[in-house]
């Protein structure tokens, strides 16, 4: 897997944590050169420093995603301490679902800001420079829940549709410019996603329902692999994945 991951500069927001931390190990394990962002800058300097003691090579820049000016200076560290990059993963997101009747409208708010404005902070961060080189891959990170609408989390659901809808039309623009693009949709995947259910009685269903099908986070780490493994003139353009036990 790593003959096309070796040495490549790879970007990762929401590294923290789940599935970015997840990823940030098994990329840097297969020789990529990491940029990771996250708000938690304790947390993203921990894994950091545990990836280089590892013979890894990883810097951390603390980045909100929902400021464009932050998703941009992490695009800045990249190219300064790499000079270009050569994977987005535009990764961070946030999943406060409630029903519509309840109007958690600050909960609507904070989802598009992170779940869509983020992903476009990230694409407008590096696609200048990716079309300068006319190489580079952006991996967005939808859900199943941007293939089906699931109350009570039909915000959430909006978000994550429009995230593989702003993947397909960055793949259609992109060709003349050599540029892949890749969604990534997982079901149920065990991370801190949950927390960020203010509703009570809903982050209890769906902390029982993670508890019974849940599977580990390195399985998105795999599929980012793999779509990034595949040689140049191959496009990945979707992978959608649940736990094999997960029906919905």
């Amino acid at each position: 897997m790593s003959q096309n991951i070796q040495d490549k500069v790879i970007v990762i927001t929401g590294a923290s944590s789940g599935l970015g931390e997840a990823t940030a190990r098994l990329l840097s394990a297969e020789g990529a050169k990491l940029v990771l962002g996250a708000r938690r800058l304790d947390r993203l300097t921990a894994l950091v420093e545990e990836l280089n003691a590892n013979g890894g090579q990883a810097v951390a820049q603390q980045t909100d995603v929902t400021a464009r000016q932050q998703v941009e200076a992490l695009v800045q560290v990249a190219m300064d301490a790499f000079g270009h990059v050569d994977v987005m993963l535009n990764n961070a997101g946030i999943m406060p679902q409630a029903p519509l009747a309840s109007l958690p409208v600050e909960d609507w708010d904070r989802q598009i800001d992170v779940n869509i404005k983020g992903v476009l902070y990230g694409i407008a961060a590096v696609l200048p420079h990716m079309q300068a080189r006319k190489s580079g891959h952006i991996i967005n990170v939808s859900s199943v829940a941007g293939h089906k609408v699931l109350p009570p989390g039909t915000v959430y659901c909006a978000t994550k549709h429009a995230v593989r809808a702003i993947s397909e039309g960055l793949r259609m623009e992109m060709t003349e410019s050599n540029i892949r693009s890749t969604i990534i949709s997982p079901g149920a995947v065990a991370t801190e996603l949950n927390d960020s259910i203010n509703d009570a009685q809903v982050r209890d269903s769906f902390n029982a329902f993670y508890d019974q099908v849940a599977i580990p986070a390195d399985s998105f780490a795999r599929a980012v692999a793999f779509a990034i493994s595949q040689p140049d003139d191959v496009d990945i353009n979707e992978i959608l994945f649940r736990p094999t036990r997960q029906e919905v």
